[in-house]
């Protein structure tokens, strides 16, 4: 890694999201990285998980983002929910952002709620028009929530709809076109989905536009065997395989300097396994700013 978050001398606001590896803050860790302050550039939060208004959860968060540049992630904003938005879920998330300031905010181009249960699964959509134009609207009413853009972040898939007319790299783009939303580019969901339904991963990164992107992510996944068929699953429980790390090499010739961030939700490794992969993510990005990307297994 390259220099450590800075020790903040007043708001929040002055610790942005650099183009530098990062890693997702998990339980097991917080402690250490309280006593400790490792040597992470910024850290990703998962939301919906820091929406009480006190407890010993959220003064651990305070006393970590006084360390750290901090990105929230949403798992339940539902932004393809043809319901919208739950307004009390929404003046959560405003509470949260407006006392953490964090530098970038996102969620996922799924859904996750209908007629008011919530199903704790990010659902694929049809790539249809009618689709495209409720994520757009309730991209809008979030933004707008917020009082602060979003980033919106491509799905992991598993199932294709006959009714989709749409490329999901188009459809992507179109979001971000209409919206003025920013896009959480997920290599690894690239990777998983073009492997599941036979399209081309490099083309898909190309077909985006470059201004759009505000963070990548990366991560592990697994096989599966059903019947004759391999099928990769978006699992986030081990480090990214080679092709990951390749692809991510690719993404970044195409986009520039961007935040890289490892994703490892299931068999939490110390943190040390972490930030390693980190390091490995940092010397990427070190590659493609000097302009000799090179494979690091």
């Amino acid at each position: 890694m390259t220099e450590t978050g800075a020790k903040s001398s007043g708001s929040f606001a002055e610790l942005p999201i650099p183009a530098q590896a990062g890693i997702g803050l998990r339980h097991p860790h917080v402690l250490e990285i309280i006593e400790h302050t490792p040597d992470i550039a910024w850290l990703e939060v998962h939301s919906e998980n820091y929406l009480a208004a006190g407890g010993a959860r959220m003064r651990q968060l305070e006393a970590i983002r006084q360390d750290y540049p901090l990105s929230c992630h949403g798992v339940a904003l539902s932004l393809g929910s043809v319901g919208g938005h739950d307004q009390t879920h929404l003046a959560q998330l405003r509470s949260l952002f407006d006392r953490f300031e964090p530098g970038l905010v996102s969620d996922h181009v799924s859904w996750t709620t209908t007629g008011g249960t919530y199903l704790n699964d990010l659902l694929p959509l049809p790539y249809t028009e009618e689709a495209l134009d409720v994520i757009c609207r309730n991209v809008d009413q979030a933004q707008e929530a917020f009082g602060r853009p979003m980033l919106v972040e491509n799905p992991s898939s598993y199932v294709t709809f006959h009714a989709s007319t749409i490329p999901e790299w188009v459809f992507m783009s179109e979001i971000a076109r209409r919206t003025g939303c920013g896009i959480l580019l997920d290599v690894n969901n690239i990777f998983v989905s073009s492997h599941n339904h036979g399209f081309d991963a490099t083309a898909y990164i190309d077909a985006i536009p470059a201004d759009a992107v505000g963070e990548i992510h990366i991560a592990g996944h697994a096989r599966r065997e059903m019947g004759a068929a391999t099928i990769l699953i978006d699992d986030h429980s081990s480090a990214p395989i080679d092709q990951v790390w390749d692809l991510l090499d690719h993404a970044l010739a195409h986009l520039g300097a961007t935040p890289v961030l490892m994703e490892w939700d299931g068999d939490i490794p110390e943190l040390s396994v972490l930030t390693a992969v980190a390091e490995t993510a940092q010397h990427h990005l070190d590659q493609a700013a000097t302009g000799k990307l090179a494979h690091v297994a």
